[in-house]
């Protein structure tokens, strides 16, 4: 076993996480503001000590696997980098593996869109012992559920399983199963026998720069104050779509069992790729009822148009994809991988027209489009300097419902003259 200088790789961790470290816990949740320095922390500093220094494989996975490269292998990379721990691992980029020379743990990465290598995945030596989701808000509770069943087989150490994200809203699930009987707002921290809960904000990480935290301070709006500087499950006023039954309300189910009743389908993408995702959604329209199925997802950044192609083929195969005009060169790119898109027609009023028209619907998400849901849970109008809000959609937190416009902007102007369609 090689001399591992522990006190020279703690003063490179924030104060907040050192007690952290030597966690065992079998449920953890780290969630708070933006750069509280939660993320590196959990993917790659403690991660790495834990690996080097007890019998633990690690398994660090997102919603959509290719988004691991660019962010949680990235981030272990750096980590391993950062604490001059080069000589002790082998990083493998191609099959995306790090594994520890000296005693062969390893640290796996997987995504939740491809379940079949999920089930398959497994390392080199011993079992998976820990799991850890980054962007943890992204992922369904079946999602969750699926992957606590990959904790098993026999093991030296407790298992764990390990949560990170950024509070969005209180109608996540996340908030409604480990958070509504335990946390208290006024606190920071939760330990129960089987559930640790810590919540951080910037103001805990002592490596950011002036600039850093200027940026952060700046944040105006109340929503994003409250939920990424300060770390609060997001409570939002003048959302757009309301949470309930009937036109203009949203709720979710389980449409697994009636999709397979429908046999018409619309599929709408917008385009994104560093901040903003590309975003896709799969819907079926209801005219008779007047409801709108959101029945499938893709959510994920960083993907180049080729990529994008082959995640989306499997869900579409030939039909029709309405996607962003705003970009004819990534349509054709599309087309050259034979996906059937062509660009919505857009317009002068077709922002306008499409939301009032989604407001004269009763909207159904399977439960899981967590990203559509957490879309429909915090868009809201614009305000004006003094909170007002004007009926006018905020341009964020919208890329999918972006993207049910542009799949049935061909149904829009058919359907409207014969129904009631609420004012907005």
């Amino acid at each position: 076993m090689p001399v591992i200088d522990l006190d020279d790789a703690e003063k490179k961790i924030n104060p907040v996480f050192l007690k952290e470290i030597y966690n065992d816990t079998p449920t953890q949740i780290f969630f708070g503001g933006s750069s509280s320095g939660k993320s590196f922390f959990v993917l790659a500093q403690r991660t790495l000590l834990d690996i080097m220094t007890s019998d633990r494989n690690f398994l660090i996975v997102r919603k959509v696997a290719v988004t691991n490269r660019n962010s949680t292998f990235n981030q272990v990379k750096k980590g391993i980098y950062d604490l001059g721990f080069d000589d002790y691992f082998k990083i493998n980029k191609s099959e995306m593996t790090i594994t520890c020379t000296w005693n062969n743990n390893q640290i796996l990465f997987a995504g939740l869109d491809d379940v079949e290598k999920l089930k398959s995945i497994t390392p080199g030596k011993g079992v998976v012992t820990d799991i850890i989701i980054e962007e943890a808000t992204e992922i369904s509770r079946d999602d969750y559920k699926q992957l606590t069943k990959r904790l098993r087989g026999e093991s030296t150490v407790i298992k764990r399983i390990i949560m990170m994200f950024n509070p969005i809203h209180q109608l996540h699930w996340i908030y409604k199963e480990f958070f509504l009987e335990n946390w208290d707002p006024s606190k920071f921290e939760f330990q129960g026998e089987s559930l640790y809960i810590q919540k951080t904000t910037y103001r805990d990480n002592n490596f950011l720069e002036i600039d850093d935290i200027e940026r952060i301070e700046s944040e105006t709006d109340p929503y994003y104050r409250d939920v990424y500087n300060d770390g609060n499950w997001g409570i939002v006023g003048n959302t757009i779509f309301k949470h309930g039954e009937g036109a203009g309300h949203w709720h979710v189910e389980d449409l697994s069992e009636i999709s397979k009743t429908f046999d018409r389908f619309h599929n709408g993408l917008d385009f994104g790729f560093s901040s903003d995702p590309a975003a896709f959604v799969r819907v079926h329209l209801d005219k008779r009822n007047k409801r709108l199925y959101i029945l499938d997802e893709l959510f994920a950044t960083g993907l180049d148009n080729d990529q994008l192609s082959e995640l989306l083929s499997p869900k579409i195969g030939t039909e029709l994809i309405t996607c962003d005009s705003a970009e004819p060169k990534s349509i054709k790119e599309l087309r050259n991988n034979r996906i059937n898109a062509f660009g919505a027609k857009k317009g002068k009023g077709s922002i306008e027209n499409g939301y009032r028209f989604l407001l004269g619907l009763e909207i159904i998400i399977d439960e899981k489009c967590q990203n559509v849901i957490n879309e429909f849970s915090i868009h809201k109008w614009k305000q004006d300097k003094s909170g007002v809000a004007l009926r006018i959609p905020e341009d964020k937190n919208n890329h999918g419902i972006d993207s049910c416009r542009y799949s049935i902007e061909s149904e829009i102007g058919i359907l409207e003259a014969g129904m009631r369609v609420i004012n907005y």
